[in-house]
């Protein structure tokens, strides 16, 4: 993942908070992080039965 797509997703107003600011970077916990995707991330597509080779 590309630093302007972990920014696109940091920016979204339910991501987690950061566990933790540092120098070099923010750093949050898995467990959030987890949480998130759980309860945010669209469902990919179903396959197309006809695309299966």
């Amino acid at each position: 993942m590309g630093r302007s797509r972990l920014r696109q997703i940091t920016a979204h107003p339910k991501f987690p908070r950061p566990f933790q600011k540092l120098q070099g970077g923010s750093v949050w916990l898995r467990s959030d992080v987890e949480a998130y995707i759980r309860d945010y991330r669209r469902p990919k597509p179903p396959a197309d039965e006809d695309e299966q080779g």
